[in-house]
């Protein structure tokens, strides 16, 4: 059973949801929120003896330490709850916490104090929640750096302190847990750029409250329930014709592999037929490893393909560039990669001519690449990926997926969606290859461009992630081992979704009617 895309939020969702549930909420939403954390504490501890140290700040997120505090010691567990803030600059509802979990027996004290012998059971941050957007300074930042030095299990509140949870920007002294729990529902920064570094298993408490129907989502968490409607079975009387016929455009002088990658990509993923292409004119005649990839020079390729990918070991000199803007001509789907990406980066007329594609277009670039094409550097990239992603296919009409820890897919039309499969095993050479030909191999069957490209970068990091349960990473994965791994996983999803609709099949098949004995 494919379980459903979680929804993402930026904090200024989050806050339009508050603001809507807020003046009725009952319970309220910080009562909920710190019972919800205490209920994940309790599960972190249940093993481990000894007092929970809370550190609460001077906000909001304080306040939800101080229930979280009121609930753990009423469930008798030793609690010490360090506060240094005003608690007449408290904000109402975090002041009646406060308030709450004195009236309970609680007491405060100003400064961390020393670990016990046995050392903490927790450590809690409640200090900043998804609102800052500072350096965190001065006592607060001594706080974080103490917490980030016990060895015990290290838990967060919404966002860890110091992580801008839109962006995944650490912004200075930033707590690094090893567990988060967030409310509501999932932030961008979470997931992407230094965010899952940061923030350790991620548990959401949605709080009883059902996001999206007080505000659609825009954004999501990938999961294959994305994807499911394409899995379906081939039908018994197939041919290679039905399953399409991709093209590699690449492999200049010295990068012959990288097409090969990307070809051997597309076939193991079930494409009919795949041709590369390779600038190379002492390349390869044939493939002896793969001898089913149909090796071609670049200016051989066939006329009739059904999906084309360039970029992979293309290399920028002039022979490149007429070669791209060929392909940018011609009237079938695309995928963009590497060299390609760089040549548009720096050419205005093939960026007017991307922007004016009818048929579906898909970018893969990693963060310098994007910024070649946005005209910014690789730092401006990183502090706004979903930025960056979502500027990219506004300004080219196409689908772009910014590579990277929290791959970000964005379309168009704003909507964009957050990848969690794979781990830094991946940083390796070839694997953007592997990608762009899982892309072409799907498009070339008939695939959608979105669920292509959504389904292509979620199963490249499942894949991964399989072999690093067998020992295959992440030191020393190869881009080449991905490739079959992901053939194994795309079939076992096929497997999952087919069983699926057979119980689907069962239930709508029984009687509409059911006679009974009279």
């Amino acid at each position: 059973m494919f379980l459903s895309a979680l929804p993402i939020y930026p904090v200024a969702g989050i806050r339009e949801i508050e603001g809507k549930l807020i003046p009725s909420a009952r319970p309220p939403l910080m009562e909920r929120a710190g019972r919800a954390a205490a209920e994940d504490a309790v599960r972190l501890v249940m093993d481990r003896p000894g007092p929970i140290l809370i550190a609460c700040g001077p906000g909001n997120n304080g306040g939800d330490g101080f229930v979280m505090a009121r609930q753990l010691a009423q469930a008798g567990r030793e609690v010490q709850v360090a506060f240094a803030a005003d608690v007449q600059n408290l904000p109402a509802e975090a002041a009646k916490a406060y308030t709450d979990y004195l009236a309970a027996g609680g007491q405060t004290i100003s400064d961390l104090p020393a670990a016990p012998a046995q050392g903490w059971a927790l450590v809690v941050d409640a200090i900043f929640g998804i609102g800052l957007k500072r350096q965190i300074e001065g006592r607060y930042a001594g706080w974080l750096q103490t917490l980030n030095a016990q060895p015990s299990p290290r838990m967060a509140l919404d966002v860890p302190s110091g992580l801008d949870a839109d962006t995944g920007q650490p912004l200075g002294t930033t707590f690094r847990a090893t567990h988060t729990t967030t409310f509501i529902s999932l932030k961008p920064g979470l997931l992407t750029n230094d965010g899952p570094d940061y923030c350790g298993d991620i548990s959401v408490q949605r709080l009883d409250i059902d996001a999206p129907a007080w505000l659609p989502a825009v954004g999501h968490a990938i999961t294959p329930a994305l994807f499911r409607n394409q899995l379906v079975r081939r039908p018994r009387n197939s041919h290679k014709g039905l399953y399409g016929d991709a093209g590699i455009l690449g492999g200049n002088a010295g990068m012959v592999g990288a097409a090969l990658l990307a070809g051997r990509a597309a076939q193991w993923l079930g494409t009919g037929r795949v041709y590369v292409g390779l600038l190379d004119p002492n390349g390869p005649a044939v493939d002896f490893s793969h001898p089913e990839l149909m090796l071609r020079r670049a200016a051989q390729l066939p006329e009739r393909l059904s999906a084309l990918a360039v970029g992979p070991g293309l290399g920028t000199d002039a022979t490149a560039a007429a070669q791209l803007a060929a392909a940018l001509a011609r009237d079938i789907p695309l995928v963009l990669d590497a060299d390609a990406l760089n040549l548009i980066g720096t050419d205005a007329a093939l960026q007017s001519q991307l922007a004016a594609r009818r048929m579906p277009t898909v970018l893969t670039p990693h963060p310098a690449e994007a910024g070649r094409m946005l005209g910014i550097g690789t730092a401006a990239v990183q502090s706004d990926r979903l930025r960056a992603a979502l500027d990219i296919a506004r300004r080219y009409h196409a689908l772009a997926v910014l590579k990277g820890c929290g791959s970000i897919i964005a379309a168009p039309d704003g909507r964009w969606f957050i990848n969690t499969s794979g781990h830094p095993g991946m940083a390796s050479a070839g694997m953007g290859d592997v990608l762009t030909g899982l892309v072409a191999g799907l498009l070339a069957q008939g695939w959608p461009a979105e669920s292509a490209l959504i389904t292509a970068v979620h199963l490249h990091g499942a894949a991964a992630d399989r072999l690093a349960r067998e020992g295959i990473g992440p030191a020393g994965l190869s881009a080449s081992e991905t490739i079959v791994a992901a053939r194994g996983v795309f079939n076992g999803w096929l497997v999952e979704a087919q069983q699926d609709a057979n119980r689907d099949v069962q239930r709508d098949s029984r009687p509409l009617i059911t006679l009974g004995k009279h």
